[in-house]
């Protein structure tokens, strides 16, 4: 074999590429799911016990939003030294990191057992796993696009992004299982005693397994020829962030305000219409079920504090809705796939463009598909398809990110701009999303959830501003955009 065909053959196959971007956000975004799903349905009853429904689902989403404060920090950590010593060795790390925090979830006494001190350790553990996501998703995202061959960068770039899908119905599919498997007194689309004493602890745990086959994959990988060649023309910076902060600050704002409406419209997807979908929607439904928690040793029942706090939801079981939950993610991950090579056909930016406009659209139907009807199966049908448009909206804007942010920035500061853009917007919208969506929820008293929708479309908004502002990043060439400099020069 000649040493220039050699030259020409890829640093990693195209499915050790595939694999490694998949597997390990797919772990990654299961543990993140698992949390998720418990905080909805356990983390309210066992670590925050206020006696107020609304107040312990609170607390609980503030929780999971701290993490997201986190996530900036994991991504200059992470996109440090992915910028200066490779992207493999800092993989490996973000994905060892996060297993580990997930697995001591499942493992942590709960308030019963210690009081506050469960809370605070389940703030640490959420902190752990935010600041291990921070430098997870870009990592990844270089890996598919850095070695991607010309023409397809945006298809490559949707296979870290589809880990997201895939991690979603891996978490609540191991959640439905364990819940089915317990005795049920009150039917199988309730959570059983045994499913908060234990059960709930297994998807934690279980996560263990998968990070050693993440691990196993990644080890497998070697440097991109990308980061091969800013290494040999001396442009690795020492200090990443200080290059990207003063040369590439305006990619840092836009590829931000680029990722918000994405973010936004997955935690509602996710987190809120969980929570939406499977609150009572009468009060004399939700109060029996206080009731009977407060004589089983739960939070006191008070029935006029019960009913001044009290706002309705579509008192689906949540079995049922998580099981539509599902239906809708299968459309997530089949429109991530399709979005890669639209996007490299006419673009990033007038593909984002048009599906932000549909967002902002999307945003302005929530009452039309989430109010409940006297006819079950129309609320039904109407949730069911809700979450199947906004689960193709999800696939359509998320998927083309994967190739996106990174074109943003050269290759010695790439790592750590994509993260930073990334996490950024993760506080602005993940973060802020569940607990803005709440407090709207409850504004409106009836349970009417237009102001939520309205919110997602405002978000919708800053994102399509960005996006007019932003160039199109299609025919940037990694090969060249490395970044100039000499290492000595920081």
């Amino acid at each position: 074999m000649s040493a220039t065909s050699a030259a020409a053959r890829p640093a990693n196959s195209r499915s050790r590429v595939i694999t490694a971007s998949l597997v390990g956000t797919t772990i990654e975004f299961y543990d993140f799911y698992a949390y998720a799903t418990a905080a909805v349905l356990v983390f309210p009853v066992l670590f925050f016990p206020t006696g107020n429904d609304t107040t312990s689902l609170l607390l609980s989403f503030s929780v999971f939003g701290a993490a997201m404060i986190a996530r900036p920090l994991g991504a200059i950590v992470f996109g440090h030294f992915g910028d200066r010593f490779g992207r493999k060795a800092t993989l490996v790390a973000s994905l060892l990191t996060m297993g580990i925090a997930t697995f001591l979830i499942g493992c942590l006494p709960t308030f019963a057992d210690i009081g506050v001190w469960a809370a605070l350790l389940l703030l640490l553990m959420r902190l752990v796993q935010g600041f291990a996501l921070g430098g997870e998703w870009s990592g990844a995202a270089l890996v598919a696009t850095e070695n991607a061959p010309q023409g397809k960068r945006a298809w490559y770039g949707t296979f870290p992004q589809l880990g997201a899908p895939l991690g979603f119905i891996i978490a609540n599919a191991v959640f439905l299982i364990i819940n089915f498997a317990l005795p049920h007194p009150d039917g199988g689309a309730q959570r059983s005693a045994e499913f908060l004493a234990w059960g709930w602890r297994v998807p934690f745990l279980f996560s263990a397994v998968m990070v050693i086959v993440g691990l196993y994959v990644r080890l497998r990988l070697v440097e991109s020829q990308t980061f091969s060649a800013a290494e040999k023309t001396g442009a690795i910076r020492r200090f990443p962030l200080g290059a990207a902060l003063r040369n590439n600050w305006r990619q840092l704002i836009l590829g931000t305000f680029i990722m918000l409406a994405t973010y936004v419209l997955f935690y509602l997807m996710t987190q809120f219409t969980l929570s939406y979908g499977t609150k009572p929607a009468d009060l004399a439904t939700a109060a029996a079920a206080a009731q009977a928690a407060a004589e089983r040793g739960g939070p006191a029942y008070d029935a006029t504090a019960f009913a001044a706090q009290f706002y309705p939801g579509l008192g689906f079981g949540f079995t049922d809705f998580v099981i539509m939950q599902i239906v809708g993610v299968v459309f997530f991950g089949i429109f991530t796939l399709l979005s890669g090579p639209i996007a490299d056909a006419i673009g990033r930016r007038k593909l984002l463009m048009w599906v932000t406009g549909l967002i902002i659209v999307f945003g302005l139907t929530f009452s039309v598909f989430l109010l409940p009807h006297a006819d079950p199966k129309l609320t039904g049908a109407l949730v069911q398809a809700f979450l199947v448009f906004g689960f193709v909206l999800m696939g359509a804007t998320f998927g083309p990110m994967g190739a996106v942010l990174p074109e943003l920035f050269p290759t010695n500061v790439r790592y750590t701009g994509s993260a930073i853009s990334y996490n950024v917007a993760s506080i602005l919208g993940a973060a802020l999303a569940p607990i803005v969506a709440l407090w709207l929820w409850s504004l409106s008293g009836d349970g009417n959830p237009f102001l939520v929708g309205l919110y997602l479309s405002a978000m919708g908004v800053l994102t399509m501003i960005a996006l007019i502002l932003a160039p199109e990043t299609k025919d940037v060439d990694f090969e060249e955009n490395i970044g100039v400099g000499a290492t000595a020069s920081l």
